[in-house]
């Protein structure tokens, strides 16, 4: 396996359903699982005894980091298949070893972000390392608690200069995160709607396709809360990161509305992606992910970001408080914000990148190549499910970030949905 695809099987290869029978399971999928259910959540919640901090403080920041020194060494925990990989080793580590000396203990330690932050949880509590000095989590319920619960570094940014040149702009000062404090992204997706153009007439561009009757038992809604109340708040025109309970009383109501009158099939988890293939449904909630897949392997799939707005979500670099080796973390967090490092991963994972730099060098690495290798380096150069515009960016919302009695009440309008 070579980082660069080498034909249109091998980025086949690459992108192929990681979540169906047999095969390690998607990032989307874990995501998905991680934020499914009422017991997801009240797993998270068993685990968290703690108090939440004070709102950070620049002078914390600088305090915490006053005396730490780079040791050459790192432990990195990531997602299963989320770094570019040759056999048993991974090129961007190994250049970012030569490049700094620092060697990385690499392990795919992570599969949900409930499980997860359950197992790390007692350890950082009590001040007890837990292994890892760097660690990649989702913006949502579980990340909100660690910021909260004061278990993750402040991050020193004036060791940050590749991610203050070369992040996105959607990248920079997060809701979830104001001013980049605790995380910065590693890799992000995006919900929007995909459709079957064999049964769809002209081209979709509203969120109210999805409410329309005559795709009645054709349309596919998710089954995640967040996902689908974000969506109902996107149709009343609520952004949902400015939501009170209210908007989700209304968003409930016209979701509600939807499922009675018959228009949705079903609320699936990452099966829509078949359905939408056969027919069985003809436009849907969809990730950005699963619908790349398809567009490589030659389906004729249509994604768009509704006028009204989709969901993004992002997968977050982060140094835990009881880090061993939070300089060497730093210097981890710095270099893949290189454009050549951070498009070497992108071709690899088939994400969004959070570095729009590394779109021009896949072009340019198109234009030399020929044959098979072209047009798959083409197709990702090209392609709004890697590299979403400018105005489709600015309509993308993420989740909102809700403190733990308002995660009980919001489940309570949108779980008996797509669950009742």
């Amino acid at each position: 396996m070579t980082n660069t695809p080498r034909d249109l099987a091998f980025l086949r290869g690459l992108t192929q359903s990681r979540g169906r029978t047999g095969s390690p399971i998607t990032r989307r999928d874990a995501l998905r699982v991680a934020g499914l259910s009422a017991a997801a959540l009240g797993l998270a919640a068993c685990g968290v005894q703690g108090k939440k901090v004070a709102a950070p403080q620049a002078s914390a920041a600088a305090g915490y980091w006053a005396d730490k020194k780079k040791t050459g060494t790192l432990r990195f925990a990531n997602w299963p298949l989320y770094i570019d990989k040759e056999g048993k080793k991974y090129p961007t580590l190994e250049k970012f070893t030569k490049d700094t000396g620092i060697k990385v203990t690499y392990q795919e330690a992570i599969q949900d972000n409930s499980t997860w932050f359950g197992k790390i949880q007692p350890q950082l509590s009590a001040g007890q390392d837990i292994g890892y000095d760097l660690m990649v989590m989702t913006n949502g319920i579980q990340l909100g608690r660690a910021i909260a619960l004061g278990y993750l570094v402040q991050l020193d940014h004036s060791k940050l200069p590749n991610f203050a040149a070369n992040a996105g702009a959607r990248y920079k000062n997060p809701t979830f995160d104001p001013n980049n404090t605790y995380t910065v992204p590693w890799q992000s997706g995006l919900t929007g709607i995909a459709y079957n153009p064999k049964y769809i007439d002209g081209d979709v561009t509203s969120i109210k396709e999805l409410w329309n009757p005559k795709y009645k038992g054709k349309v596919g809604m998710l089954l995640d809360s967040q996902e689908i109340a974000n969506f109902g708040m996107f149709l009343l025109g609520i952004d949902p990161d400015k939501s009170v309970q209210a908007d989700w009383e209304k968003a409930g109501v016209k979701l509600q509305e939807q499922r009675d009158a018959g228009i949705v099939r079903k609320y699936y988890e990452n099966d829509y992606v078949d359905a939408l293939v056969r027919g069985d449904i003809w436009i849907c909630m969809a990730w950005s992910g699963d619908i790349y897949q398809q567009v490589a392997e030659g389906q004729d799939l249509k994604f768009v970001v509704p006028d009204e707005g989709g969901n993004i979500w992002t997968d977050n670099m982060c140094i835990p408080k009881t880090a061993q080796n939070p300089v060497d973390a730093l210097a981890m967090m710095d270099f893949v914000y290189q454009p050549e490092v951070a498009a070497t991963l992108a071709k690899y994972i088939t994400y969004i990148t959070p570095v729009p730099a590394t779109q021009a060098l896949v072009k340019a690495e198109a234009d030399k190549a020929s044959g098979d290798e072209k047009k798959s380096l083409e197709l990702m150069a090209s392609s709004p499910l890697i590299y979403p515009s400018e105005a489709d960016m600015a309509k993308l919302r993420s989740y909102k970030t809700l403190t733990s009695a308002e995660e009980k009440v919001f489940e309570g309008i949108f779980q008996p949905i797509t669950q009742g």
